[in-house]
């Protein structure tokens, strides 16, 4: 660092606050300094770093959740952000349902076992207030991916769940659907809660009739069982809305089994656009959902805070449309 202040013709503070992603630098500076370390080749010594401060350079993401999309993304996105910062990153999962006497079990070890400078909470983690509470209790930062509750608490990321979730009954309503379904996610999701409501708030401004609802649980499975109510009901959706890819997934399997077909008999939506929504067929029409730009912001925001007031970010999203949404038959 005192080659790269000598080279850079600033001190060796300044290229400490460089380095170290430190905020109020101006870009004169930092520009300067990062010239310098690249024309010397300069590379943080890790080790070193974390010997010489408080900080241990390592960042943790908290898991509870059913699909393996998700948490590949929201894993490869963190990755992403600690490469970028010098960071390490560790991986735990945590059971949400259990009792609060074991989660604060579940969490205590994870705090003694391995020294983070922070955690990136995935849903439903992210709305657990015992969480919340015990992380702060022990001085330990965190950001949020998709929080529902309390959404000034901590630095966080999102996207308008519910906006996105009225887009896709306006998306059936436009192709003539008036008979719909919804396969919910699990109930201590913030984000499921948020998207099953934004569509049926949607369907009954339009006029539209929900005639079944089932649990799919985000899982493949639990998008089977859902999808075989729907379908083998007294009164058959033309249209229906899955939470997430997986459970619609499972639903196009139940539709096949009722001697149905996608989107002849049933039109179908998922959510995330996640390698789900084509490995199935027909291709799933679905929301894009930027998880793994979510999860980097959220690593980005905790390991470089703005300690003037917690921030949340509001990302976009789309449709997709492919090949299991259509006209109903007449």
């Amino acid at each position: 660092m005192q080659d790269v202040a000598h080279h850079a013709g600033v001190s060796l503070k300044s290229v400490s606050r460089v380095v170290n992603r430190e905020p109020h630098v101006s870009a004169k500076l930092r520009a300067k300094v990062e010239a310098a370390i690249a024309e010397l080749d300069y590379v943080p010594d890790m080790a070193a770093r974390t010997l010489a401060g408080s900080r241990a350079f390592m960042i943790g993401v908290l898991f509870d959740n059913p699909s393996p999309n998700y948490t590949i993304k929201v894993q490869s996105g963190v990755y992403r952000a600690c490469v970028e910062n010098q960071y390490h990153l560790r991986i735990d999962n945590i059971v949400t349902t259990a009792s609060d006497s074991d989660l604060e079990a579940q969490l205590g070890a994870i705090l003694r076992d391995g020294r983070c400078d922070g955690f990136v909470l995935t849903p439903p983690i992210t709305d657990n207030l015992l969480v919340l509470d015990l992380l702060e209790a022990n001085g330990v930062p965190y950001s949020r991916i998709a929080p529902d509750i309390v959404q000034d608490r901590a630095p966080g990321v999102r996207i308008d769940d519910k906006a996105a979730a009225a887009l896709v009954a306006d998306h059936f309503w436009s192709l003539g659907h008036r008979r719909f379904g919804v396969i919910t996610g699990p109930a201590a999701h913030g984000a499921a809660h948020l998207r099953r409501e934004g569509f049926v708030e949607r369907i009954q401004e339009l006029g539209g009739q929900l005639v079944g609802e089932a649990t799919g649980g985000f899982s493949f499975e639990g998008g089977i069982a859902a999808g075989t109510a729907l379908v083998t009901a007294d009164e058959r959706p033309t249209a229906i809305f899955a939470c997430n890819d997986d459970s619609a997934a499972g639903a196009i399997v139940a539709i096949s089994r009722a001697g149905l077909a996608v989107p002849r008999d049933v039109s179908i939506c998922g959510f995330d656009d996640s390698w789900v929504a084509k490995s199935v067929w027909p291709y799933l029409t679905t929301i894009y959902q930027p998880i793994e730009e979510m999860a980097h912001a959220a690593a980005t925001m905790l390991i470089r805070p703005d300690n003037a007031r917690p921030q949340l970010r509001t990302l976009d999203f789309r449709l997709v449309e492919r090949d299991s949404v259509a006209p109903p038959a007449a």
